[in-house]
């Protein structure tokens, strides 16, 4: 790796911007939000905000101190879950 490659983000061939910039990876951006306050938006109008502790290849996520939003309330506080990644829209750090 050279010097002018360091902190720079990791390019996938077809993950360009608009401005011909590289995107980063979405598994490496993830990786950068564990421990940080993240929203998951799932099918169904439902939604999870909490801390990222964990996820997998497959977009399944573990969230502590979660909140579980259903049509913009809050219906209930978990102490830990786990969404499963065919239900996520999207997850945004």
């Amino acid at each position: 790796m050279n010097k002018s490659s360091v902190g720079k983000a990791l390019c996938i061939a077809p993950l360009y911007g608009k401005s011909g910039d590289c995107l980063q990876k979405p598994l490496a951006v993830l990786n950068k939000a564990i421990n940080q306050q993240v929203i998951v938006e799932l099918k169904a109008k439902r939604s999870y905000r909490g801390i990222l502790e964990g996820y997998d290849p497959h977009m399944n996520i573990v969230l502590k101190n979660a909140e579980e939003v259903i049509n913009g309330s809050v219906t209930r506080k978990l102490e830990q879950t786990i969404v499963r990644g065919d239900n996520v829209i999207y997850i945004s750090p």
